[in-house]
């Protein structure tokens, strides 16, 4: 693991684009600083987050699994 995350959010049932968009509706339960952890079995994550973060400016912190071995994509809150 990279880093703890402060919220994680279970999308590995959800299909692209998903998993970006419950990111951004719960991307304001955490506060500026804090990481959001996007678990999802979507290959399509892979590549979505980190181009949402970099729409949004947010912070793209790298992917790791979680102990089930399913990605997830971190992400810090920085606005």
């Amino acid at each position: 693991m990279i880093v703890p995350p402060d919220l994680e959010l279970d999308c590995r049932d959800l299909l692209c684009p998903m998993p970006v968009i419950e990111l951004a509706r719960h991307l304001d339960q955490v506060q500026v600083g804090q990481v959001v952890a996007v678990v999802a079995r979507d290959p399509a994550a892979r590549v979505d987050v980190p181009a949402w973060c970099r729409m949004r400016g947010q912070e793209y912190l790298g992917s790791d699994l979680t102990d089930e071995q399913v990605p997830r994509y971190l992400v810090r809150r920085t606005g």
